[in-house]
Formats: C-alpha cells, structure tokens, sequence
C-alpha cells in the first residue's frame, strides 16, 4: 500500500504511514508558499508578524529532524507513533507561540490515535477531539478568536455522533468547512482583529493544514500548493468562499500587553499518578485559585505550574490528584508584609533560599545563569555582559524550544543552581516555558521571566546577580520587568487603523505600553511623545534602545524631552541595532 485505501471514486478511506509523510511534506509545501501572506496581515501595521514564517520553519525542521533520525532507525510503520514522534520534533524545533501549538496538536492527534495502523474515520475523530484538548491545556490563558477557536470548532465537528460513518473524505470535508467558519468569526471574538480587519494568523494555519488533509483524502492532493481560496474544488469546504485576510495569534494583548498584579506565588511540582482522570480536576481547580496554569505531559507524570496567592491550596490540590514531588514555591511580588523575608521566599522541597558564604578574598561563585532573546547585535551585548547565553531572536527569526533547551543545558553545565530565561518577546513565551518544562524532566531548575519586550530584558538584567539563588533572582527580575513601562517607535508598512487614528504606510506609529497612540510623520516628534507619555506618571530612568535605522539625532531629542518633563530624570542608551523597531523606549 503506498498511501491508504481507496473507495470506488477514488477517495481514501485510510491514511497509512505514506499517506501521513505525503501530508507532511504537503503542508509543508503550503506553508512555504503562504507564509508571506500570513506575516504580512498582522494586527499591528508593522513588518513584525511572523506567524507564517514561524508555522513554515517550525514544519520544515520537524520533517528535517525526522528524515535524520530515520537514517539511523527505521521508520515507524505505525501512524500513531510515527505522529508522536512528529510531535516531538516539532516541539523542539517550534517558533512562535504558533509553533509550540502546532506541536501540541499533533502530540494529541497521535495520542487519540492510541495504536493505530492507519487512520480511518473513527480515528480521525477521537485523534482531533484529543488535539484540541492538548492545544487549550497547552497555553496558560486560553482565549477564543485565536487558532484555539479553530481548532474547537474542527474537534466539535468531527465529534457529531453521525460524523464517523461519512467516511475519511467526506469527515475532513466537514471539518474543513467548521474550522474556515471558525476563523472567519475570529475578528467577532477579539475586537482587537476586527479593528484591523483581519482574522487570526494561528488559525489561518490551521486552517491550511486542514485544507492539505482534505485534499489528500480526495486523492488529488497534487492539485493544492498555491491556490487554496479558489472555488473549483470538490465538495461543500470549498464552494463560493474565499480564504480570510489572517493574522498572529495567541496576542490578543499585543494592543495591550501590561497586566495588573497578579497573584503573589509561583507553585510548581511534579504530580506522579495512577491514572490521568484526576489531572482534569486539577487543572480546574487550579484556575480558580490562581492564573498561568499548565498541567503538561502524560504517562502518569505530570508537570504543574500555577500562579496562586494560596499556595499550600495549590499543593493540596495536588495531593488529592496524586503525590506531588520536586515541589518549588516561589514570592512572585512583594507586599511588604510582616515576617516576608526582603526580596521574597522560595522553597524547594523545604529548602530555604539562600546564598553560599564564601572565605574572604574569594569571589562567591554564580549560582543563577541567564538565556536572553536579542534581536540586535548591541542588545546582545548587553545581555553578555552579565554572563548570558544570547540567542538571536527577532521577527522572522524566533528563537524555537530546541535552541532555548540547549542554551539552558550550556548555562546549567557552568555549575549553576538554576537558570532564568529572557524571552523578550511576547511571541516567544511559549517556547521559552515549553523549554522549561523539557529540562525540568532532567533536573535542570529553569524560571522564564515575562519580560516580553527588549527594554524589560534589559531592566531585569540590570538586577540581576549570579551569587544569589535563582529564587531570589527570579523575584527581583520580575519586579523589574513588571515595573518597566515600555514604549516604541516604528514606521507603518500598511493602511491601517489605530488607537492614535488611522494610517498609511510611511507613518511614524508611536507605542505605548503595546498600544499605538500616535500617528506622525516626523521620528523625532513622536519618540518625544511617547517620552512624555511614559513618564506622565513618574519615573526616574529612561533607557532607549536605538534600531538599526534610528536618526543621529534621536538621542539628543529623548534626553532634551526626558529632562524637561522631569528634572533629574536620568537616560541610559543602548546602540542595539535592532530591526523594524526605530527605537524602544523602557521607563522605570
């Protein structure tokens, strides 16, 4: 057999092993062919979406990965596994927030195939009702209009009592057309979409690698690479529509990204179980105390991590769904109440955070590393200078798992306790924490920071100190980048629509705090503006990192605008060289 069987029309009503690599090698083909066009409707009217350019290099490095190990094994000839090992490679090669989801969908497609040799209809189902769960447990605050919508509304359609026995093509014709419906109603669930005109970039995608699923049920998979919007192809998923206008996804706070405080500990501990039906108890238990919840993994071992003011409740949820073990609480904020200990407590397994005593004339030795993002070669440096593994990352680039893990594993070799990794990028928060989970299974202690843009990295470096502990270094770097109001300047690329009014390609945009505010035409003018902006509530440093681009006289025009909102207002500058962005303006 060399793709699946087929009825009398010639549709398949199976995908064995070779159906499944010509899907791969399919989307693939797709993604690379749709990328531009995904990265191009993004919901800032910037050249920073990278979503299609994310999905492509996420896929085409997993299949890369795969044809490797298949040199030195042989391939799995069973579905299941082989897309479970998919899944794998795609985790550690994701970009993106998209990528990291993209792997979490097809890890549970493979899991809801159990052991199947090939997938049929009745596979299908239970395989796409299992992604979706995985693809929701997967992100920490789920929210609808994104590539989650998508994916639901795929799984609800494939899970229709009636839905098994259409068979293969006519299920995926079915599904196709819920999950085209879902992401054309994404610009109604985040207003944020609907002010730019766009539906999601994520579930665009996923929409695509339905698409390339349908079109291989058919049999005539050959026929789909560019054309994927037209009319001429068979059944109701195609007829009189048109493939939406798309954008990033998972950020819909990337109009506003600042967040209140939030709870005060950091709970996270491995839960060995007997079997799985309690994790979802868990979980919703979990989300009632607190936020960030992640409860991943499987096999009857489970990694959890939640935001909570009530620790011990954490724990105790916990001990109801299992035995919890490697147990870390961590003081995320600190409150100033009576017996805190300055700068927070953390426990790991009952142990108190400390930092080593050393003989005199000795230099106490580095018990916390750094992994930063930097989108520059100046910002880069910066990092460096505090003994960080730099990763270069930037739209179009994104740093993926694979590179976060072993960046992790080279700064835990140096001898240190822990590690605190840098995303800063909001889009990179995915991988990052996926990163963490994966050395958590190895005893590396690893804390992301949610420093999601440059100039917080760059507040939160500034506070750092390798001699103490992780814990204590976690909590002052994340004050630090917390407190950090954080601005921009960049050119419009498109017509758009903003909160400062609307745009034309060519326009100055300020941002503030995530959100453009001011349209201009004159890049001096509007970095003084968003200078005056930031400080309108105080502060007393501003940090400016140039851009690649930024005008000689850039500096002298946020010194002269800082110092004259506020008198003794100090302002650091950073020569970073990064694209897209003029410069990025950080108040502390």
């Amino acid at each position: 057999m060399t793709g699946g069987t087929r009825d009398p029309v010639g549709a398949l009503e199976a995908l064995d092993v070779n159906a499944v690599r010509r899907w791969a090698v399919l989307v693939r083909s797709v993604l690379a062919a749709r990328r531009a066009e995904i990265d191009a409707l993004n919901v800032f009217p910037v050249p920073d979406g990278d979503t299609g350019t994310n999905l492509f290099l996420t896929f085409d490095a997993a299949i890369d990965r795969m044809l490797a190990d298949s040199v030195a094994q042989p391939p799995a000839e069973n579905v299941a596994q082989m897309l479970k090992d998919f899944a794998s490679h795609l985790l550690w090669t994701a970009r993106g927030n998209s990528g990291v989801i993209l792997s979490q969908l097809v890890r549970g497609l493979s899991e809801g195939l159990g052991h199947s040799a090939q997938i049929r209809a009745s596979d299908l189902v239970s395989g796409l009702g299992r992604a979706d769960e995985r693809a929701w447990q997967g992100v920490t605050d789920p929210k609808e209009g994104t590539i989650l919508s998508v994916s639901r509304a795929a799984a609800l359609a494939a899970s229709h009592p009636e839905a098994a026995a259409l068979g293969l093509h006519a299920l995926t014709v079915r599904v196709l057309a819920a999950a085209q419906e879902a992401l054309a109603r994404t610009p109604e669930q985040l207003p944020v979409l609907a002010r730019a005109g766009v539906v999601d970039a994520g579930g665009a995608g996923l929409v695509l690698v339905l698409e390339c699923l349908e079109r291989l049920a058919a049999g005539d998979d050959g026929r789909v690479v560019l054309g994927l919007s037209s009319s001429d192809r068979r059944g109701p998923a195609h007829a009189d529509r048109t493939t939406p206008p798309v954008t990033r996804p998972l950020d819909a706070d990337v109009v506003q990204r600042d967040e209140p405080p939030g709870p005060e500990y950091e709970v996270m501990y491995l839960l060995a179980t007997e079997g799985d039906e309690a994790i979802g108890r868990l979980r919703a238990r979990l989300v009632e105390l607190g936020d960030s919840v992640l409860v991943v993994g499987g096999d009857h071992e489970w990694n959890v991590h939640a935001h909570v003011d009530d620790p011990g409740a954490a724990v105790e949820a916990g001990i109801e769904a299992g035995r919890p073990h490697r147990v870390r609480i961590t003081r995320l904020v600190n409150h100033g109440r009576s017996g805190d200990v300055e700068g927070g407590t953390h426990t790991t397994e009952l142990g108190a955070d400390a930092v080593s005593a050393e003989p005199a004339g000795r230099p106490a030795p580095a018990l916390t590393g750094v992994v930063a993002c930097a989108a520059g070669r100046g910002l880069a440096d910066v990092f460096e200078e505090v003994g960080a593994v730099v990763l270069s990352s930037g739209p179009g680039h994104r740093a993926t798992t694979g590179q976060f893990v072993d960046a992790i594993r080279r700064q835990h070799a140096t001898g240190v306790r822990g590690v605190i990794v840098l995303p800063n990028d909001g889009d990179t928060e995915l991988a990052a924490a996926a990163a963490a989970r994966v050395v958590a299974d190895e005893r590396i202690e690893a804390h992301v920071v949610r420093a999601r843009t440059a100039v917080q990295g760059v507040a939160a470096v500034a506070v750092f100190d390798s001699r103490f502990s992780p814990a204590t270094n976690l909590v002052a770097m994340q004050s630090a980048a917390a407190g950090t109001r954080h601005g921009a300047v960049t050119i419009a690329n498109r017509v758009g629509l903003t909160s400062g009014g609307p745009c034309q390609p060519g326009d100055v945009l300020g941002v503030v705090d995530g959100d453009i505010v001011i349209v201009g035409s004159d890049q001096l003018a509007v970095a003084r503006d968003v200078v005056h902006r930031l400080l309108a509530s105080g502060g007393e440093l501003v940090t400016l990192v140039l851009g690649e681009s930024a005008p000689a006289e850039m500096v002298a025009a946020v010194e002269s605008t800082a110092r004259e909102a506020h008198r003794g207002v100090e302002v650091a500058v950073i020569d970073g060289g990064q694209p897209v962005y003029t410069a990025f303006v950080g108040v502390e």
